[in-house]
């Protein structure tokens, strides 16, 4: 995987609701923190398209908002063949998520695919999915995406 910083990042989960939602919020902030959002794109959807046109798991938001983080403008939607065009790097946050985007993939795609901490943290850990959890599950996926967050843009 090339060092050149992305200048477009979609990060994608199952629905879009729970974790690529936070991971989009926590990564605009932690970039926009650092000073190093100009210019780059930062957005997020999902595999399947069941939640296409909602606000985020209301657990996420506020999870998010504990954090001074305001994800509840975001609208889930659904990964689209544009989306290979559109971004330079495309994240999963899981294995299940990286295979359907890889299936999902044009032949033509320019765009890098990857495990979102395998890119951010050289180690491949699955974010699990909190949907079925309670608040600390949705607590321990924010940590996690906190961390691979700073680690990204430290090594972007």
């Amino acid at each position: 995987m090339s060092e050149t910083r992305p200048s477009s990042v979609l990060f994608i989960c199952l629905g879009n609701i729970c974790r690529s939602p936070l991971a989009e919020g926590v990564m605009t902030e932690i970039l926009r923190e650092n000073g190093r959002d100009n210019g780059i794109v930062i957005d997020s959807a999902g595999t399947n398209g069941y939640h296409t046109g909602e606000p985020p798991d209301r657990r996420s938001i506020a999870v998010a908002a504990k954090y001074g983080i305001d994800i509840s403008a975001q609208r889930c939607r659904q990964l689209v063949a544009a989306d290979f065009t559109k971004f330079d790097l495309i994240l999963g946050m899981d294995r299940r998520n990286l295979d359907a985007i890889t299936q999902r993939r044009p032949s033509d795609s320019k765009a890098r695919i990857g495990m979102f901490s395998l890119i951010s943290l050289g180690r491949e850990i699955e974010i699990p999915d909190p949907y079925y959890g309670g608040p600390e599950d949705f607590e321990h996926v924010y940590r996690m995406i906190l961390a691979a967050s700073k680690a990204f843009a430290e090594r972007f």
